[in-house]
């Protein structure tokens, strides 16, 4: 129990506190939550991708291994989902939007920062996290584009935007300069530093404001049970794959930690653009990101026992 209240203590309430600001600050001043989404996608976050992966020891085939286990565990995921949204009777629109709520995760603006608390800035384990972020981010904006139909822009269009990202460009060219061992100049990657350092309070300052300017009416059940099995459901899943490859150590742990992040807010941004029923998936996020305090604590302190 000790334990368990340490680790809230210490990772989930500074998070909390920082989400809470945001959230405040937002409510009364209504910042242009797009433009702080701009400066988290094309300034801190591709920094961040870049100096991490950079700096990093990569075992470049425990990398492969780890977005193949990634893939695995989403076909997993999607399989498990599709069962219990038609156990709910749930229309094909929500079913969409359930799925994909269970699918996408923050592995980003909840998951780095929870990451960089729990493993003391490591960049071994913040090299794993960066790539469930990339992960995330490109599952989301196809897939999760797809799945709703997105007519508005056209399918390949849609893909196609996503290695417009800096982000994209960031984990290329991390990798690329850590493999070849490419030496960044001192005046750049002091910048790119600069950059990185400011990328944890901003991130999830913006999570906080994205999440006040969701809006809805109504909290319906099957949301919650939407919840509960993206906080779960998602880790028993992940913790059964994770022993059945024979993962262990490090590894292990940043994957099912982050596997039981709260539903991403991109899941209910994507539904507003291409869903009938966005508020649905806002529900999701919103119960999703609430009880997570209580179940991400949990699973930090598993992950750090078993594992």
């Amino acid at each position: 129990m000790n334990e368990f209240i340490f680790i809230f203590a210490n990772i989930i309430l500074p998070i909390g506190l920082i989400v809470a600001t945001g959230y405040i600050i937002q409510l009364k001043f209504g910042l242009d939550r797009s433009t702080l989404a701009k400066l988290s996608i094309h300034y801190v976050m591709p920094a961040f991708i870049f100096m991490s992966l950079y700096e990093s020891s990569i075992d470049f085939a425990l990398l492969i291994n780890v977005m193949l286990f990634l893939i695995i565990y989403a076909v997993a995921s999607f399989i498990v989902v599709k069962l219990i949204a038609r156990l709910l009777g749930l229309s094909r629109d929500r079913t969409v939007l359930f799925t994909n709520s269970n699918l996408f995760y923050n592995a980003g603006n909840y998951g780095v920062p929870v990451n960089d608390l729990v493993f003391r800035s490591d960049p071994y384990a913040m090299s794993i996290q960066v790539m469930m972020v990339v992960f995330q981010n490109m599952f989301a904006f196809s897939y999760g584009i797809f799945s709703l139909s997105a007519n508005n822009v056209g399918r390949t269009k849609a893909l196609l935007g996503y290695f417009k990202m800096p982000i994209f460009y960031g984990l290329v060219l991390g990798l690329t300069f850590n493999y070849f061992n490419i030496q960044v100049p001192v005046p750049v990657e002091t910048s790119l530093d600069y950059m990185r350092s400011a990328m944890i309070g901003l991130v999830v300052f913006i999570l906080g404001a994205q999440i006040a300017g969701i809006k809805f009416r109504r909290l319906r059940w099957s949301a919650l049970a939407g919840a509960l099995s993206r906080l779960l459901i998602g880790p028993v899943l992940a913790v059964g794959l994770l022993l059945l490859f024979n993962i262990e150590g490090v590894v292990a742990q940043a994957i099912l930690i982050t596997t039981a992040m709260p539903a991403a807010v991109n899941s209910a941004i994507i539904a507003q653009e291409y869903s009938d029923d966005p508020e649905y998936a806002a529900e999701i996020v919103m119960m999703s990101t609430l009880l997570s305090a209580l179940t991400v604590s949990s699973v930090i302190y598993i992950a750090l026992a078993i594992f």
